[in-house]
């Protein structure tokens, strides 16, 4: 990228536009911007060499979208004229946000479309052409089964994005204020987006700027950049200074003209950044990989079952509806659907927790988070400064009480405070010790002479004298002490700055002389943007469940160390002068911003100073680097980084581009919600993890014991009337997946211990514990068909417990039989990592596991749809009950030794939960503090 085009004015610079730099730079905030400035640890104005850097690299671009901009922004008095601005309207659009638009029903369309649907749909096409050969009504039901179960994958996960919140959308809608437009000469108010850049336009009080601007000759005003920048407080601007779309005007009136409209602006650009984030989430890349296996295993598994019935003179649409409904029934059809369901209903906990969920693959996200970046101002700090209990005096015998009276003297206390720092003073005094004075003259802020001052008399003494408080240094330099305490307030205001703290000066005339003008410095009043009260206890949480958390502030590195400091979270903050200005296109397009950033991003406490496109590189760098990251935040400026980062979080009161831009929104005051959102998404992830364990052992028990019965077992050799090889009906494995998977939506009610580590998918343990599960599973339903067969013999064991001699149609029974059941006990063995009795289940799986293998049972007793399969007596289920029930124990085992060797050679960690009690506990006390 060129050095001399940037994508962004310089927000904090102040610069005028023509290289000149303004009288006070109007990036600054706080006391400072309205008094003066502190110093910075380096002993130069804070922030002002950045912002000449910054300035230089804003000002040389000499076009605006391929026009000349001293000829587009040199607009004379009277505004542009009609027909010049229908002109620019039409060459450079509308005053509106880039869209990019997608259509719901194409987006509908595109998900029938994905592997796993694809799959189903070949099922549906081989099932209808047997249909139509055999005229079979057995294969037109197993038709509607594999529709309805094709709907149900695709329905439920589309319905659940739908409710994700649209960021563009909310960007876009904060576009339409109304705007006060000169032209000819002419004043009057227009829709915002026919703004065009030239357009000479009225900015006041309480009204929100609606393009970016430069201000023109007139008194200098008030602006709140908050949402902006991160500042705390309005910063001053004067003629020349640039106003960006998205503040608002706190003070003060002016004329400005368009420097940029829509996608050109501030916050076009800032969308922008937005917008261009569109890729697959985690969740959804971790679920298409477990698929991806299983259907790879399982096509292997029926192409080889397939060859050898063909070889063998099976009728050859009958093998093949027969291979497709089993790699139908054996793969998770419903794991999509299951997890989406888990994730919904966590959503729900998480609104009762006061955290909002507009993405839902966002929740297995938030478990998984290892890093989370968080804005300052408004997050992580209360967004409103407040006055410190530390006021350092310079004059023997002056209480502090005396130094807040004579600062609320300086101001119209029986008015309406004009600004944050007079509601602070007021609110500290007792405005009753006010009512014997009165002003006699009074000059407000003036941010030239960074000071104001009041001219007061006492009606009951008589005793007349001039009070003003403004920027430390301009105050003491008109004292008449500055030689005795000018060494020692320097030294207290360089103190106050390296520790991000603001401060603001208090004089008045000595021994009550008005006409000379003596001034005394008294002195100086601090202010902090503190931090929230639960803001410590919330990192300090985070910490202990393996979640660093880095501060990302578009405020000074003073006030950014001072608040880690504080929160003890280290101070090692990093300037925006260690990264790169990268526009939108080249953040995107960037696959080397972990290699070259992510270890310096990772090894640093926080960042200072930065702009969106910062936040955006140091969320992506340290994705890119592995890290699964999440963002806190609540202004337009945070919105890109909300959006990029793997779990972006707006904070309560966050703008709306913010909040739509984010994929969890918190609806009350503080961080605490964080924690708990935190144990919740853990406790929900280990329910999916759970399930997707379950699944991945019945797909193996399905798909080898079918390869098995079908290739190595021949029905013939035990009885001459019976098949050459072992199957059951495609009917009853379609009844197997609707029972089990319909049933298993259970486990989204389970209960679960959160882990006090960060979860994440460990697809080769998954596996290893799976297989340890369904070979098991496997062994026991080998074993049965083993001696069901043999129950032709008299000598074999199976007439020898006693059993009766059974039909190759009760054989398929007894088989579906223990399969179904084998499969839902196997819920029970995925879901702990010990004994599957040291955890209590929820009553809901408890019943979800009643009515499914009850419905089994029955089925298998009283089997009612032909297919050459017969009902089994009662007590051969109950033995099927039993056998199923010793296997449960035997696969329960496997499983335990199965962890206890992966724990033995360090591929597992021993199990480690949040003690939630002990948690709530803690928060309660911190909620109580607020």
């Amino acid at each position: 990228m060129s050095p001399t085009k940037k994508p962004y004015n310089d927000i904090e610079s102040g610069s005028s536009g023509d290289g000149t730099k303004p009288l006070l730079t109007a990036g600054k905030s706080g006391p400072e911007s309205q008094y003066g400035t502190n110093k910075s640890d380096t002993g130069s104005d804070s922030g002002e060499e950045n912002n000449n850097n910054m300035s230089s690299m804003t000002t040389n671009d000499q076009y605006y979208m391929g026009v000349d901009r001293e000829t587009l922004f040199n607009t004379p008095e009277d505004g542009l004229t009609e027909l010049e601005a229908e002109r620019r309207l039409q060459l450079f659009g509308l005053n509106e946000l880039s869209r990019k638009e997608e259509n719901v029903w194409v987006k509908l369309a595109l998900e029938f479309v994905q592997p796993m649907p694809l799959m189903i749909w070949a099922a549906i096409l081989i099932e209808s052409l047997e249909a139509y050969v055999h005229s079979s009504p057995d294969d037109v039901v197993d038709v509607l089964v594999l529709v309805v179960l094709q709907l149900l994958n695709v329905l439920v996960g589309f319905i659940e994005e739908l409710k994700a919140g649209d960021s563009i959308a909310a960007l876009r809608d904060s576009l339409k204020p109304e705007a006060i437009v000169k032209r000819e000469n002419k004043i009057y108010t227009i829709n915002a987006t026919l703004l065009v850049p030239g357009d000479v336009i009225a900015l006041g009080a309480g009204g929100a700027i609606p393009a970016d601007c430069k201000l023109r000759e007139g008194k200098p005003i008030q602006v709140d950049q908050a949402a902006l920048t991160g500042e705390s407080l309005p910063v001053a601007m004067f003629e020349g200074s640039e106003a960006k779309m998205g503040s608002t005007v706190t003070r003060g009136e002016i004329e400005a003209t368009v420097t940029a409209t829509g996608s050109q602006t501030f916050f076009g650009k800032t969308a922008d950044l937005v917008q261009g984030v569109d890729e697959l989430g985690h969740f959804e890349k971790v679920l298409r990989e477990i698929m991806y296996i299983l259907v790879a295993l399982g096509v292997f598994i029926c192409a080889l079952v397939f060859i050898y019935l063909n070889m063998i003179g099976v009728d050859f649409w009958q093998t093949l509806a027969f291979n497709v409904v089993l790699l139908v029934a054996s793969i998770p059809i419903a794991l999509r659907v299951v997890c989406t369901t888990t994730l919904a209903l966590g959503c729900h906990e998480l609104a009762a927790e006061k955290a909002i969920v507009a993405r839902l693959s966002s929740v297995e996200e938030l478990a998984g988070m290892t890093i989370l970046c968080s804005d300052k101002t408004g997050t992580l700090t209360l967004n409103k400064m407040m006055l410190q209990e530390y006021l350092p005096t310079f004059v023997p015998d002056v209480t502090r009480e005396e130094v807040l009276k004579l600062a609320a003297l300086a101001a119209k206390w029986w008015e309406p405070a004009k600004d944050a720092l007079d509601t602070l003073v007021l609110n500290s005094v007792d405005r009753v010790e006010l009512d014997p004075y009165e002003h006699t003259d009074y000059v407000p802020f003036d941010p030239i002479i960074k000071r104001t001052e009041a001219t007061v008399k006492n009606e009951t003494t008589g005793e007349k004298f001039v009070v003003t408080k403004g920027a430390p240094h301009v105050l003491l330099e008109m004292s008449v002490n500055k030689d005795k305490i000018g060494k020692e307030v320097e030294e207290k205001v360089l103190e106050l700055a390296h520790r991000g703290i603001r401060s603001l000066a208090v004089a008045r005339t000595k021994n009550g002389d008005i006409t000379e003008r003596k001034f005394e410095f008294i002195g100086i009043l601090t202010f902090l943007d503190p931090p929230r009260p639960d803001t410590k206890h919330t990192i300090d949480c985070a910490n202990d469940f393996g979640v660093t958390v880095k501060m990302i502030t578009g405020d000074h590195r003073a006030i950014a160390v001072e608040t880690c400091r504080t929160l003890g979270m280290g101070t090692n903050v990093l300037g925006a002068e260690k990264l790169p200005l990268l526009t939108a296109q080249d953040l995107e397009a960037s696959t080397t911003l972990g290699r070259d950033y992510g270890e310096m991003c990772r090894q640093a406490d926080g960042f200072a100073q930065v702009f969106p496109e910062h936040k955006y590189l140091i969320v992506e760098a340290l994705r890119q680097q592995g890290y699964l990251v999440g963002m806190t935040g609540d202004g337009v400026n945070d919105a890109p980084a909300l959006k990029r980062s793997d779990v972006g979080i707006a904070v309560q009161g966050a703008t709306s581009a913010a909040q739509a831009a984010a994929d969890i929104v918190l609806t009350q005051p503080g961080l605490s919600t964080i924690v708990t959102a935190i144990v919740t998404s853990r406790k929900i992830f280990q329910r999916m993890k759970n399930f997707v364990i379950y699944r991945v052992a019945c797909t193996e028990q399905l798909l080898f014991f079918f390869f098995i019965s079908c290739i190595f077992y021949h029905p013939n050799e035990y009885n001459a009337d019976w098949p050459s090889y072992f199957a059951i009906p495609v009917i009853a494995l379609v009844t197997i997946t609707i029972l089990n998977d319909g049933t298993i939506i259970s486990v989204a009610y389970d209960h679960v211990d959160a882990s006090i580590k960060p979860e994440k998918w460990d697809l080769n343990i998954l596996y290893i514990v799976s297989s340890a599960i369904g070979m098991v599973a496997l062994i026991g339903s080998i074993v049965l068909l083993e001696l069901s067969l043999d129950s032709q013999s008299p000598d074999g064991l199976w007439r020898s417990m006693g059993l009766p001699v059974m039909t190759y149609g009760e054989i398929q029974t007894l088989m579906y039989l223990k399969i179904s059941l084998s499969d839902y006990f196997s819920v029970f063995n995925s879901r702990t990592k010990g004994w599957m009795w040291s955890r209590m289940p929820s009553i809901v799986l408890v019943g979800a596991f009643i009515l499914a293998t009850t419905c089994s049972t029955f089925l298998a007793v009283y089997w009612p749809f032909g297919n050459g399969m017969q009902g089994i007596e009662w007590d051969l289920a109950v033995y099927c009950w039993l056998y199923v029930i010793m296997w449960a124990f035997i696969q329960d085992a496997a499983k335990v030794v199965t962890y206890k060797v992966l724990q033995s050679i360090g591929w597992v960690e021993s199990v480690k939960v949040i003690d939630e009690k002990a948690l709530k506990r803690g928060r309660d006390a911190v909620l109580g503090a607020l």
